[in-house]
């Protein structure tokens, strides 16, 4: 059965989780490999925005998503946290328009709804959900990676549902053209390969 791949990205300067994870048509998902890229507090900034920027973008290289999904910044009390997700996000925003890939942005509550169907879901509750779609025996750990592969599958339903790609709130992504040239136009390539899926899916019907 053909599938989209998608890359989730749960932004932090000390823990970024990263989830992997095959999504298809018949909205069943596949993990693919889950990870966090840690840097330390006593770094200086600049060397731990390049070590997590590099972290993301070799699994972005090794598995090839078609769709990166981002947790959406939202307002916390702790300003040294949010900055570190704020500019987190921006590294990762860097690295998939390098690669011309598609984008999502999706709140930690729309991230929950989708996931448990409750958006004031728990840590432990979204992980319980993560491990029963994914089919895996434990939950995933740690939070910041069961993070990640919740955001993932958000996307990949979200691109279900909406039956022409990446719903929530997409983040357009530059692409090179020649000088004079008019803009590309029709499906991504994320789009492309969900309405495959689901052709594939109702020729086996």
């Amino acid at each position: 059965m053909t599938s989209v791949r998608i890359l989730g990205i749960d932004p932090g300067l000390t823990r970024c989780g990263v989830g992997v994870v095959d999504v298809f048509a018949d909205r069943s998902a596949r993990l693919v490999d889950m990870q966090v890229v840690r840097t330390s507090p006593t770094t200086e900034l600049h060397h731990r925005l390049l070590a997590v920027g590099d972290g993301i973008e070799e699994l972005v290289d090794r598995h090839r998503p078609a769709v990166v999904a981002i947790e959406r910044v939202f307002a916390q009390d702790n300003v040294s946290t949010v900055m570190g997700v704020a500019q987190i996000t921006g590294v990762a925003l860097v690295g998939a328009a390098r690669r011309g890939l598609d984008v999502a942005m999706h709140t930690p509550s729309e991230v929950k709804a989708a996931v448990t169907g409750y958006g004031q879901a728990d840590k432990k509750q979204v992980a319980t959900m993560v491990a029963r779609i994914l089919g895996l025996d434990e939950l995933p750990t740690p939070a910041d990676a069961s993070d990640a592969l919740a955001l993932a599958i958000c996307a990949g339903w979200r691109a279900g549902m909406s039956r022409a790609g990446i719903a929530g709130t997409p983040v357009p992504v530059p692409r090179a053209v020649a000088p004079g040239a008019p803009p590309a136009a029709g499906p991504t390539a994320a789009q492309s390969a969900w309405l495959a899926a689901e052709r594939a899916q109702r020729g086996r019907r």
